[in-house]
Formats: structure tokens, sequence, C-alpha cells
């Protein structure tokens, strides 16, 4: 079997969940993957990094891909789930073969070839279709409200950007204030839908020419579906266009989409689309414009 964990991803879990919690899960992490691949017939594969836990893609006693993640954090592991399931039959979003949520386990379908969307031309009328179909499907009850992803996503922020090289320019007067937009968004107007979460690019997968662009990792929501659209109405911004010309390539492909609310979202989410680069070090046109939008 393939190694299960290296030191860089040890190092972002630890990062992610503190020493505590993060080294006693990765000493157990081989003896948990053998004992979940025996209960479902898998053969890893290989091992692909991540910032909440660890992703192995399997193949089953036929040869199927199958898609097997694991987080130290099992209410990851459930909310995950819970999107999954409401958009079960949905082509557009992955589909949920089974769980073990006590183990922090969640398997997949594997999704052929898997190439990530991010750094390709983006296929608009498939971007606008997925919208649609994970905006359609009636919310559960066992989710949370976008109030508490806005929350949970400022929380993050304010705690990874003191000592960083983000800190300089993302100070705690524009996070609060970009916090207190999105806040503002989250508890007021829109229609209500199950928002993905964390809908980039690279959480959007070839599936081949029949099915086409499928969204995985979700870290869904009940809330504003114009939240969604933020990172498709950057794209254009980060070549040296505009939010509005994001808008502008999205809005044919999504039945009543509200400009003026994606608008509103990017203005409250710029901080964080910047925080990830600024803390590599990395202070570009695109990160100067989204910090002027925060600001």
């Amino acid at each position: 079997m393939t190694a299960v964990l290296d030191d860089a991803a040890r190092a972002r879990l630890v990062t992610r969940f503190g020493a505590d919690v993060a080294d006693p899960w990765c000493d157990a992490l081989p003896d948990l993957v053998d004992r979940l691949a025996a209960r479902w017939g898998l053969e890893v594969r290989e091992a692909r990094p991540g910032n909440t836990g660890r992703t192995l893609l399997c193949t089953d006693p036929d040869g199927d891909l199958q898609v097997l993640k694991l987080t130290p954090d099992s209410e990851i592991a459930r909310l995950e789930a819970a999107g999954l399931r409401a958009w079960t039959g949905c082509r557009r979003a992955v589909q949920l073969l089974d769980t073990d949520l006590d183990a922090g386990a969640i398997l997949l379908e594997g999704l052929v070839p898997g190439t990530e969307l991010r750094g390709r031309d983006v296929p608009w009328a498939e971007i606008g279709d997925l919208l649609t179909q994970l905006h359609s499907v009636a919310p559960p009850a066992d989710l949370p409200s976008l109030t508490d992803r806005v929350t949970f996503m400022y929380d993050i922020t304010d705690r990874t950007v003191p000592g960083s090289a983000a800190e300089p320019h993302l100070t705690r007067e524009l996070l609060a204030r970009a916090r207190n937009r999105a806040l503002a968004l989250a508890a007021t107007g829109g229609p209500v839908a199950v928002v993905h979460g964390d809908l980039h690019p690279g959480n959007v997968l070839d599936a081949g020419p029949d099915r086409g662009v499928v969204a995985i990792d979700p870290r869904p929501s009940v809330g504003d579906p114009a939240m969604d659209a933020v990172d498709w109405a950057f794209l254009p911004m980060a070549a040296g266009g505009t939010i509005d010309d994001g808008i502008t390539l999205l809005a044919p492909h999504v039945p009543h989409l509200d400009a003026e609310r994606v608008h509103a979202w990017c203005v409250a989410l710029a901080p964080l689309l910047a925080h990830g680069p600024l803390r590599r070090g990395e202070h570009t046109p695109f990160t100067d414009a989204l910090l002027q939008m925060a600001r």
C-alpha cells in the first residue's frame, strides 16, 4: 500500500488542528486506513494533500476508482456527507457511496479523468448548470446556516493572519469590516439554497465528456446561493479584468442570478481570497485589487 501520510501533510494538519489533535490522529492513520480498506474492499493507489485531512485514491475489487476521505474532525465529515446526501442523483456533484462518521471517513465515487478546472479555460455554460443544479435541491435540516459558515471562515482567518506575511495587509479593522459585511449579507435577503461554500476552480473536476464538470469538497450550509458565484466572478479580475466581467460571463447561464448580491459578496469576501497568496508572500496586482476592494 502507498504511504498515506508524509511530513508536509502532517505539518499542515498540525497547523489546522493543533498538535494535540493532529499528532495522535496521524499516528493512528495507517491502522485506520487498513481497517477501512478491508471493510470496503479498497486498494490504496495514491494519497492527495489536504488541509483538513487526507484524501486517498483507491480502486475497488472491480478496479473502479473510489475516493476515501479522512479527517480528524468528525464534524467536517458529517457536514460534507450531509451536503452530498442533499445532492444525491445530481450529476454536477460527486456522489457519496458510504460513510464511517465515527472514524471521520467518507467514501466517494471516483471521477475520471478528475483534473481540476484551476488554470484551464472555464466552460461557463457548464458552471452555470452546476450552480443551478446545486442550488435546486431542498435544503436539509442537518446543515448549518450560511451565517455560521461566514463566522467560521473569518474565525480561521483571524487566527492565522497574526505573525504571517499577510498581517501588514489584512489588519484587524479591515477583517472586522469585511466580516460584518458578509454577516449582513448572510442574514438578509436573497433566496435560500444549499450553498457549497468553497466552490473555487480547484474544487471542480472534469468527469469526462459525458458528465462534464463536477463539484467536490463542499463546506455546505443553507443560505444565499449568490455566495457560490464569488470565485467565478473574480476569475477575470485575476487576469486584469473586473468583477462585472465575471458576472457578465456567468449571468446568461444562471437563471435569476442576482448580480448585485454577487458583487456585494465579492466585496465582503475579498480579504479571504487575498489571504492565501499574501501568507505565501505573493503580493500581486490581483491581491492589490482585492485589498482595495476590501478597503
